[in-house]
């Protein structure tokens, strides 16, 4: 095959990724921290049967102009940054009924009580595109918590993936009193779960975890605390991840960047049928 023939590499989708935290629930917790995961549709095309973070591509309203007034910190943002941070606040609302925002001119975020009709109301109709974002905080007055999504990671997909994403992960603390749950859509289940016993009932055969839902748990894992994770993530540099693949011994090998953060950057790797990478057990 010449230079010619190849095929170029699927463009990268942008995309925003949301780790919801609270602090562990369990009588005898590994962790004093749990994350709330969803579990994809076995129909859906990316990810299907996987347990994963809630989110999602961005969409064009996740960027709109009128946007940036009613987002708390925008103005240490740009344009961009602001924009996965809208979809990653308006995914959470979509994928499991959390709404990251304020009434205009009030510093706590809004309640439950009043959170369950603006649901009734919105949660439906953005799922399905028959509103936008926008729509939603000017006609309930609101303003998008974006302060609150703390950068934690950015990985974009290998470039031999036919559907690849340019993701932005964030990590922000659940409202104490809002109620998560899947949205029986594209995410068939839920559970909020400590991130050490996630990745070990993956290794037991209990769940499905892609690789960078793997890693991000691991380095999830070392926070110890919901505040804890957040002041790591504060203080960390944002390495973006882009895995590339090296055949050694007819065996291929998964790297992503050695200074990213990430423990054991290599790993023996297979592939599923949706060509999602996946770690050889006990490597």
């Amino acid at each position: 095959m010449t230079d010619k023939d190849k095929k170029a590499p699927a463009p990268a989708r942008p995309a925003t990724t949301v780790l919801l935290l609270r602090p562990s629930r369990r009588a005898d917790p590994a962790s004093a921290l749990e994350v709330f995961m969803v579990v994809r549709h076995q129909q859906i095309d990316s990810f299907s049967g996987a347990l994963v973070f809630p989110g999602g591509k961005l969409e064009d309203a996740d960027g709109a102009a009128a946007l940036r007034g009613r987002c708390t910190g925008a103005a240490a943002l740009s344009d961009s940054e602001l924009a996965f941070r809208v979809a990653g606040v308006r995914e959470a609302f979509e994928e499991c009924g959390i709404l990251l925002a304020r009434r205009r001119g009030e510093a706590d975020l809004i309640a439950a009580a009043a959170l369950k009709p603006i649901e009734a109301r919105w949660r439906e109709k953005l799922a399905k595109d028959e509103a936008s974002i926008v729509d939603l905080v000017e006609a309930e007055n609101l303003d998008l918590a974006t302060d609150l999504m703390v950068p934690f990671a950015h990985w974009i997909t290998p470039t031999f993936v036919p559907k690849r994403f340019d993701t932005w992960f964030f990590v922000a603390s659940a409202p104490i009193d809002q109620v998560a749950l899947h949205d029986g859509s594209e995410s068939v289940d839920s559970v909020w779960i400590g991130a050490q016993q996630a990745i070990d009932e993956a290794g037991a055969g209990k769940r499905t975890l892609v690789h960078a839902t793997l890693k991000n748990l691991q380095l999830l894992s070392e926070g110890v605390t919901v505040d804890g994770a957040l002041a790591q993530a504060r203080a960390r540099k944002v390495v973006t991840v882009q895995p590339w693949v090296e055949v050694r011994d007819n065996k291929r090998f998964l790297h992503i960047p050695a200074d990213a953060g990430y423990h054991t950057p290599v790993r023996e790797m297979t592939w599923d049928a949706g060509q999602n990478a996946v770690p050889q057990t006990g490597r």
